[in-house]
């Protein structure tokens, strides 16, 4: 197996690298203490051809791999989990629901702005009683003349309410189906639809820079066109989008695991006590090699589930794998990071604080980590 990209996706994990390093780093501290999405960063990357980055070139993107796109994101994690983390919703499931299964009309009016850089993407699925549950969802579609007509709630739906946000991709439930046999389908919702109201940005304990929200439908009128796939088969759809969102959240968690060791590399350089660095004591040198090896296990089992996915492979396994052990990795290595900046490290100041607390939802989102095992057991034993 060779992980390695060609040169073209190179030279665009390069960009990206690049444009991090100069852009985004020196505002991402300040954006989340603000606790603001910096959408103008989005747009650069936009304006560089990198939110189409999976979406084939017929449809405005840039077609690159799927080994390109981990390495991409684990640079952006590395400087601000954040933006990283508006970007790959973006293209996982943000995107990729109307790239594999929307018609060429939905793809032109919807896709193409998303991979264009001129919109950016959101899919509601998560309600108040319905996480990792997904049969339990209530938000429902009802059938009328010409289209459907949707009511409910969704909540913690990544970039839906940002000055880009073009609407949001939702999963509901058909109405008239009986419970044990429920039927979803996907719908297209623009933010304009009447009776489609948001609630204001939530605040969790990371991820300060990403636009979080409630949704609501009241009696908001879907037109046939805008029902992406056949009513009914929503349910697949998004599970298919989901595997690949576990691979992006797997590079996430290594970026954010990386930008936490790398905080903590340079400290321990710098920081004297005793009349030492305290990368001259043993017990910081030993944590600091583990936190190095871990990373590289995270991103080996990132990168062989994102070869799999490319070579046309089965890879969900491979990716539960790998979302549960860089989630574990990224929370392991923030934690060891601030545990070396000490007392500073605590401090909400501290730039390693920022990090220690963008880690924790790894293991909760796209799928908690006890789903990761129960996809991972039920494919071994069948």
């Amino acid at each position: 197996m060779d992980f390695a990209l060609d040169e073209d996706e190179q030279d665009l994990v390069d960009l990206g690298r690049t444009y991090a390093q100069r852009e985004i780093a020196p505002i991402a501290a300040k954006a989340w203490h603000e606790e603001r999405c910096t959408t103008e960063v989005l747009r650069g990357l936009g304006e560089l051809g990198l939110l189409g980055l999976l979406v084939p070139e017929k449809w405005g993107g840039i077609g690159a791999s799927t080994a390109a796109y981990v390495a991409l994101l684990e640079e952006l994690a590395a400087v601000d989990p954040s933006i990283a983390a508006a970007w790959q919703a973006h293209s996982t499931i943000g995107s990729l629901p109307l790239l594999l299964f929307g018609s060429d009309e939905q793809r032109e009016r919807w896709l193409r702005p998303l991979a264009e850089g001129r919109a950016l993407g959101a899919f509601g699925l998560t309600e108040p009683a319905a996480g990792s549950d997904v049969r339990a969802l209530r938000t429902t579609a009802k059938k009328v003349d010409g289209g459907w007509v949707l009511n409910g709630q969704k909540t913690f739906i990544s970039n839906a309410g940002t000055d880009m946000s073009f609407g949001v991709t939702l999963l509901a439930r058909i109405a008239g189906t009986p419970d044990d046999r429920p039927r979803f389908g996907s719908f297209v919702v623009g933010r304009e639809a009447e009776g489609y109201t948001m609630g204001t940005k939530m605040r969790g304990i990371g991820w300060h820079g990403l636009d979080t929200r409630e949704l609501f439908f009241t009696d908001v009128f879907v037109p046939d066109e805008q029902v992406i796939g056949e009513p009914g088969g929503g349910l697949g759809q998004f599970l298919s989008a989901l595997e690949m969102g576990r691979i992006s959240v797997a590079a996430l968690a290594v970026g954010t695991a990386l930008g936490a060791y790398r905080l903590a590399v340079e400290y321990a350089k710098e920081r004297v006590q005793f009349g030492s660095r305290l990368a001259d004591f043993q017990a910081i040198q030993f944590k600091l090699a583990d936190m190095a090896t871990e990373i590289e296990a995270a991103r080996w089992l990132t990168q062989y589930a994102a070869y799999l996915r490319d070579t046309g492979k089965p890879f969900k396994q491979a990716a539960a794998m790998a979302k549960l052990k860089a989630s574990q990795v990224a929370t392991a290595v923030a934690t060891e990071a601030v545990q070396i900046f000490g007392g500073a490290g605590y401090m909400l100041e501290s730039p390693v604080a920022r990090f220690y607390c963008d880690a924790k939802i790894l293991e909760i989102g796209e799928g908690t980590n006890e789903i990761q095992r129960l996809v991972i057991a039920r494919d071994l034993v069948g």
